[in-house]
């Protein structure tokens, strides 16, 4: 496993956040050289389809189609994880283990309440990982203080709008062939399963329609849109589309 010097990590509350989010920019980020790897927040039990077992299985087919360096999972109670000490500390020993340059967490709001909880968790574990005096231990040695560069969140169901996008065209299908990965959760015209507001035909169009939304506000074919809590800085005027 890969540790240390992580370029992005995505965190996500369930497992298929991030594919969903930010699938096409993880996807053209490892393409571009970076070093990208996921973190669950829990096990996504409480979904409606499949299982936590199902869920676990396919976000680790999710990784490998898409190559990511590795994929975690730290547990949380799907639906009453709580802001507290215990889980901050429990995502702080993932960053400082990895140490990567750039988070991108779950969307400040939304329609499931887990996804603005874990957006203000996961932010307020990432300024904490800075604090020297805050201790923890990987397999009993004490880890150093780190502190990512960069918190952005991905936007899920609700239309935020974004503060910036990347442009993702050519890599739409790609991202959609990861969110299958999630063959229980999502549109599937075989499965016998209740349907839910995401296992919908409608629902792939709607993420489809988004990203063609977001790309046209930048001249782009597609694209896949971000928020942030600080200020976004350019060297160059003629680099800032």
């Amino acid at each position: 496993m890969v540790e240390n010097n992580l370029d992005i990590l995505a965190i996500g509350v369930h497992p298929d956040d991030v594919e969903l989010g930010c699938g096409a920019t993880l996807i053209k980020h490892v393409d571009l050289g970076y070093k990208v790897g996921i973190l669950d927040l829990t096990k996504g039990e409480l979904g409606t389809r499949g299982n936590a077992e199902l869920r676990l299985k396919e976000a680790n087919d999710a990784k490998d189609y898409a190559g990511i360096s590795f994929r975690e999972n730290i547990g949380l109670s799907d639906g009453f994880f709580v802001n507290d000490m215990d889980s901050k500390i429990s995502i702080i020993e993932i960053l400082r283990k990895y140490k990567p340059k750039i988070v991108l967490a779950n969307a400040i709001r939304d329609r499931h309440p887990d996804h603005g909880k874990a957006a203000t968790l996961v932010k307020e574990a990432c300024f904490l990982s800075g604090l020297a005096k805050i201790e923890t231990f990987m397999k009993g040695v004490s880890q150093e203080k780190w502190r990512p560069e960069n918190v952005y969140h991905y936007i899920q169901d609700y239309n935020v709008e974004p503060d910036f996008v990347i442009d993702v065209s050519g890599y739409l299908e790609r991202k959609f062939e990861m969110i299958a990965c999630f063959k229980s959760q999502f549109y599937d015209p075989t499965s016998h399963e209740v349907e839910t507001p995401i296992s919908s035909k409608q629902f792939m169009d709607h993420l489809l329609g988004r990203a063609v939304a977001h790309g046209r506000r930048i001249g782009a074919q597609h694209g896949e849109g971000f928020t942030t809590y600080e200020y976004i800085g350019a060297d160059d005027l003629f680099k800032i589309r």
